[in-house]
């Protein structure tokens, strides 16, 4: 009976063993290993779709802008007059934007400008992570 009560209990200087730890860290590494790719990916939509939400608001900032002063910003003014007035535009109201933060797109890059479009309107568009025409997934260009 005593020699079972012995066995019980358990030396309290004991740790686990490098065995044990070598199991546990193979375990953690298998599920990191797996979730990774998928994690990135989720990334990387999220940025993509940060930028089209911030297209949208762009996009409505120049309708207002429009509606103002009767047209849209021309290229040499950009997307910097919906933040200050372009000069000899007494119709401008705004600030249409709170800040240049909303100038750049979620890597960091001011998003491009075209007006005139091909469609008589103008256009904005972001080149995506990689900032070159082209790609796809992240890398993907997004117009409006």
């Amino acid at each position: 009976m005593a020699l079972n009560r012995d066995r019980s209990r358990r030396n309290p200087r004991a740790g686990l063993t490098l065995l044990e730890i070598m199991v546990v860290m193979a375990i953690v590494v298998m599920v990191a290993g797996l979730a990774a790719p998928r994690l990135m990916d989720s990334f990387g939509r999220a940025k993509s779709q940060a930028a089209q939400v911030s297209m949208a608001n762009l996009k409505s900032a120049l309708q207002l802008y429009y509606l103002d002063t009767g047209r849209y910003p021309t290229e040499a003014e950009g997307l910097d007059a919906l933040i200050a007035m372009p000069s000899g535009l007494a119709d401008w109201r705004g600030p249409y934007l709170e800040g240049p933060d909303g100038l750049t797109d979620p890597w960091g890059r001011r998003f491009l400008y075209l007006y005139p479009a091909p469609d008589g309107g103008f256009e904005l568009l972001t080149l995506g992570r990689d900032g070159q025409p082209g790609g796809d997934r992240e890398d993907s260009d997004i117009t409006l």
